[in-house]
């Protein structure tokens, strides 16, 4: 089996007796009765291969094989007892430790890990922040403006997992419930107290997130992505909702939602009245419509390739600068100012603190020199894909200069957003270069194909030129020397990440030092000529 990041727990766990679990969980339970009545838990874990003496070991069923199958090489490796279902029960058989049964068990695994933890969360101030677009960039901003304050923080999302300002090894944004529970006791154990995390519709509804208690649940915005994992856009705002629905068992203490588009809105009109609510927004609220509690004052001023700006919240007034461009990138620093609030923070501590912030991979400069701007952003769907376009236009104007897009967009995703991707592309640059992302299982041609049908179905008049080139580096390095001084290169979609996924093989590959290879190229040859 392939091998897991180290375990994130610690150093001394609580002790938990194990008819106690198998109550908790109302589970049916096979084996020595004497045994169940001696067995003490000191953790869960659903990987065999990271299973450790003490643990519980939930052998869940998966998509190609059921866990209980590895049941074996956890109780060798030290499980004092299995969770599973009755499917699982069967493949098991006869055992030396006690088996728990329950006809879902997933469903009770965020519960059951809170409680072998000792419920962490209820020590730390967890902060969970959920939407399509902004939820790496406010998580950022959150953790500068927590720490500003003098707060031991953590932040676990999209790029990294941080204890204390160390970087720690993580397979996944939103970890799994055994994994997470885990890590908030040893967060706990480290003397964190403030935890800011990105909440994905995936770990809200795969139960990732269980057994937490949020104490504010953030918002950003919504558009089309993950249709590939839910039914439609119904379902998938139903998803994130479950971090605000006072009915959830997940649902945040506080709410502070971003009402800039209408499922914002749609968001405060559903769970407003029942739970506390916080509003913010940079634009003008439509008419009928409630003022947001907190707003952008004015517009925002362009400075040294970020931007100056005035927020405005409940008894207070205060200034903002920011590293990172764009207008997104305002409503993400108003909506992180007002979580820093409604989490007790000083709101002009926390607002000075964005000043200082970059995020991997997010509007990130590539800079060799060179005298045109190359930027890698993560943006990969259609909505994100626009509003950075639409923000590089803007230093466009000031220097005169052109538009170049390399995108491609995943294998094994939704499909329905690449023609919606090569549509917004093609109508906001001069160059579009059309390439692969992380194909995965699919033919990349036809990954290609598809964004290019929405490229070319742009009438000419409102387009610029479209080009395909497979192969990533060789897109990247077409896009930086078609440029001339002045021009912008946005190389999208990857961002932060430093692999690329083809046919199930993961390949060393980071736009950020492709960008840096392919400029330093090209001002080595033109010194030379």
């Amino acid at each position: 089996m392939p091998s897991s990041p180290p375990a994130l727990r610690p150093a001394v766990p609580p002790a938990t007796a194990l008819r106690a679990v198998a109550d908790l969980a109302r589970a049916r339970y096979s084996g020595d009765p004497e045994r169940l009545a001696r067995a003490v838990v000191t953790g869960i874990e659903q990987r065999s291969q990271a299973v450790r003496p003490g643990d519980l070991f939930a052998g869940l069923a998966g998509a190609h094989a059921h866990g209980a199958r590895f049941a074996p090489d956890a109780i060798a490796a030290g499980a004092v007892a299995v969770l599973t279902d009755p499917a699982g029960a069967e493949l098991i058989g006869a055992v030396d430790v006690p088996v728990l049964v329950h006809d879902d068990p997933r469903t009770v695994l965020g519960l059951l890990s809170a409680t072998i933890y000792g419920h962490p969360s209820r020590r730390l101030q967890i902060i969970g922040i959920t939407g399509t677009s902004g939820k790496t960039t406010t998580s950022y901003l959150v953790e500068a403006g927590l720490a500003a304050a003098g707060l031991r923080t953590a932040l676990i999302g999209t790029i990294e997992t941080r204890i204390d300002g160390q970087r720690v090894p993580s397979a996944l944004t939103t970890p799994e419930a055994p994994q997470l529970h885990a890590m908030f006791a040893l967060m706990v154990e480290r003397g964190v107290q403030a935890v800011v995390m990105e909440v994905s519709s995936h770990a809200l509804v795969l139960g990732r997130v269980d057994g937490v208690e949020f104490e504010v649940g953030a918002f950003t915005n919504l558009s089309q992505d993950h249709l590939d994992f839910h039914a439609d856009f119904e379902d998938y705002f139903a998803a994130k909702r479950r971090l605000f629905e006072p009915e959830s068992p997940i649902a945040a203490r506080t709410c502070v939602v971003c009402v800039d588009d209408a499922w914002g809105r749609r968001l405060v009109r559903e769970v407003g009245g029942r739970t506390t609510v916080v509003t913010t927004a940079t634009r003008q609220s439509p008419t009928g419509e409630a003022e947001p509690d907190w707003t952008l004052v004015g517009a925002a001023t362009v400075r040294g390739g970020g931007q100056e700006f005035t927020i405005a919240g409940p008894g207070v007034k205060t200034d903002v600068r920011l590293r990172l461009p764009g207008r997104y990138n305002v409503a993400n620093a108003l909506l992180a100012v007002a979580v820093c609030a409604t989490a007790g923070i000083d709101a002009t501590v926390a607002a000075a603190a964005l000043a200082e912030v970059d995020v991997p991979g997010r509007m990130q400069r590539v800079d060799a020199g060179q005298d045109f701007l190359a930027v890698v952003d993560y943006a990969h769907k259609p909505a994100a894909i626009e509003s950075v376009i639409a923000t590089l236009r803007e230093y466009a104007k000031q220097t005169g200069g052109r538009v170049a897009v390399v995108v491609g967009a995943g294998g094994d995703r939704d499909t329905g957003k690449r023609p919606l991707m090569g549509a917004t592309a093609a109508r906001g640059a001069e160059l579009l270069i059309i390439t692969d992302d992380n194909p995965r299982s699919e033919d990349p041609a036809e990954i290609r194909a598809a964004i290019r049908a929405g490229a070319v179905g742009i009438a000419e008049t409102e387009r610029g030129e479209v080009a395909e080139i497979g192969d990533r580096a060789a897109a990247i390095t077409a896009a930086v020397d078609w440029a001339r001084p002045g021009d912008i290169v946005l190389v999208a979609g990857k961002g932060h990440e430093t692999g690329q996924e083809i046919a199930g093989v993961k390949y060393p590959f980071d736009d950020r030092e492709v960008v840096a290879a392919a400029l330093h190229r090209k001002t080595k040859d033109q010194t030379a000529s």
